[in-house]
């Protein structure tokens, strides 16, 4: 079973702003990712969680979060890019039903566009 360790999230604001600035915005139904690539070859993702107070109460807020790590725990081999990702989750998303289903389904096509935009950049 593998870790989501201290090294894999996104702690400093600067690491958040040059993220927001530089990165690739990637949309899905319920969620904004923000990805800033720094080449190819695996375990270089580092995770930011942004979760709104108007998505709820903290319980709903940590439910949003817990199960967006628990994702990315489970898929990070399968991420063949460095990057910084940051994840902020639409108005639509209701937080109390979020599941982890609900994530893979929306996210794994997000992982396979990441994997094919780090092919392009090798072979340029």
């Amino acid at each position: 079973m593998l870790k989501w360790t201290k090294e894999h999230r996104l702690l400093k604001k600067p690491d958040f702003d040059l993220c927001y600035e530089q990165g690739k915005k990637h949309y899905t139904k319920n969620f904004i990712l923000f990805v800033l690539c720094h080449g190819s070859g695996p375990g270089g993702v580092r995770l930011g969680l942004t979760v709104s107070r108007k998505k709820g109460p903290a319980v709903v807020r940590n439910r949003i979060k817990r199960v967006i790590r628990e994702f990315f725990r489970l898929y990070q081999n399968q991420i063949k890019v460095q990057a910084d990702i940051i994840f902020v989750p639409k108005r639509a998303l209701d937080g109390k039903k979020i599941t982890l289903g609900l994530a893979e389904k929306e996210l794994s096509t997000v992982i396979s566009k990441l994997n094919k935009l780090a092919v392009n950049q090798v072979q340029e």
